[in-house]
Parts: C-alpha cells; structure tokens; sequence
C-alpha cells in the first residue's frame, strides 16, 4: 500500500499552494524552509514532489518551455511538469532546498506574469507604512541597504522582491527566497512607494530616471526564464505599467545608516509634491 500523501501549503503573495510529499522527511523540511509562510488557506494551486537520491544544485541553465497546454521547467537536479488549466503540476528533483526554491520562484514568476504582477532582483522593505525596493547589478548593495536598514524596517526581502498590481499601484510581498542574509523575508505586505536604482558613490543622492531608461532597467532586473514570447510582451506592458505609476529614481549612496535618512526624505519630499499638484492636473 503507498504511503499517505503529505501536504503543506506555503503561501506567498497571497497565492496559495500546496505542496504534497509521501516522504516525511521532504515534509519537515518543506516547513522549516516556510515556517513563516505556511497557511491554512485552501491552496490555489498544488505540486506534487517525487523525490529522487540527494545531489548537489545543478549549474546548468534552467530551461521553462510550453509542451501543449503544460508548462516544461527543467534544470539538471529538477523536472517539473505544470498544467496552468488546473493549477496541478509534477516536479521530479532531490531533496536540495536550493531546488526546491527555485521551482517555486519559476511557478510563481509564471503566475504572475499572467496577473499583471512580477518578480524582481531587488531587495525590498518597509519604512513608516511604505516599501521601498532597491535594484541593481550585482555588488551593487541590495544586501548593504537591508544590512544599513534601522530597527525599525521591516525586512520584505535581501534578495527577490514580490510584486503585484493593485487599485492604487504596487504592493510588495515578504518571501522566503534568502540572498546572503540567509533569513526569509516578513510574511506582511505594504503599497510601493518607490523602487531605487543603487549605485555606490562617495556620498548620497537622488536623481531622477528617464521613463526609457526605468523601463529598460527594470526589465533587466524581472525574473522570467520562459520562453513565450507572449508572456514576455505582457510583461514589458507591466514594466511600463509599473514606470508610470511608482517613483523610479536612481540612488547613489556611501555605504553607512544616514542612506536611509534620504529614503525618508525623498518620500516626505515626494508626497508634499504631490499634495502641492493642483486638483485639475
């Protein structure tokens, strides 16, 4: 007789999914890695894991292609089959945690796509009710910002910031998907006051962005790894969806706390502005 079918359902940006495992082990795992995104919400979607011999992450790129109405996701330590029409899908993979994160960042980014929503190489926080995201190549000091941030910020991210469209902008998302902090995200999400651009310099400023350039910007920085070239018009349409409704600015900082006395400013200075814009504007 098979073992009985075990189910934890991992909840990120308000997207539930249930994740089912006949290995016990996989299991405890599973709610560790999500201890603070675990939910009791009936799940959206489901993913069924066959768990192959432990090995290490692959090195190899990650292919995520359509076959049929199913979506394809294949790197060499998974293979995972996923049906959008019933939201059910198939990964074959070890038991690497690594694995793990990155088929749920691939299902997610596909998700969102298709709701006008995307995942960002960014580190994310909130500060006094807002979020802020910070962009940039690598080495540029996404995890500096979370590492600067004072007490009182509350931690989206260090690494992958969760983005959604709502009636009023963007709201960003706490996720679990750890960069050198090593520690997920907060589960809570606030409206997006302004994504930054970071760039290191000997002292901080703010400068403003083209609309051209933040577009180009930020499609560079969009996680999405498949290979339809619908979806990827859909989502340039939310790239400049998201240019015209959050603050793009370009942020050159030094390295130390008072950075984030220019976050603060910046946003105070920018909704004064606003209040300021006559009521026909």
């Amino acid at each position: 007789m098979a073992a009985l079918q075990k189910v934890a359902c991992v909840e990120i940006g308000e997207i539930p999914i249930a994740l089912s495992t006949h290995d016990e082990g996989f299991l405890d795992l599973l709610r560790q890695r999500y201890d603070r995104f675990l939910s009791s919400s009936p799940s959206e979607f489901e993913l069924e894991f066959d768990l192959t011999s432990s090995g290490p992450v692959s090195d190899d790129d990650v292919r995520v292609r359509r076959d049929g109405d199913d979506w394809l996701i294949e790197r060499g330590d998974f293979h995972a089959r996923w049906d959008p029409r019933s939201g059910r899908g198939s990964v074959r993979q070890n038991a690497n945690p690594y694995s793990l994160d990155s088929v749920l960042r691939i299902l997610h980014s596909l998700i969102l796509a298709q709701r006008g929503g995307f995942l960002l190489h960014a580190a994310s926080a909130i500060c006094d009710g807002r979020a802020y995201l910070f962009s940039g190549v690598s080495g540029a000091g996404k995890t500096t910002m979370t590492r600067l941030a004072p007490p009182d910020i509350t931690l989206l991210t260090d690494e992958i910031s969760y983005l959604r469209p709502n009636a009023e902008g963007y709201s960003a998302f706490g996720t679990p998907f750890a960069g050198e902090l090593a520690r997920s995200g907060e589960n809570c999400a606030a409206r997006v006051s302004a994504l930054f651009f970071l760039e290191q310099g000997p002292e901080n400023h703010v400068d403003e962005l083209s609309s051209a350039e933040a577009v180009r910007r930020l499609m560079r920085n969009i996680l999405f790894f498949a290979e339809d070239q619908g979806l990827v018009e859909k989502l340039l349409a939310t790239a400049c969806d998201f240019v015209a409704r959050v603050p793009i600015r370009r942020l050159t900082f030094y390295p130390d706390t008072r950075v984030w006395d220019e976050v603060r400013n910046f946003a105070d200075n920018f909704a004064d502005n606003l209040q300021e814009v006559p009521e026909h504007a």
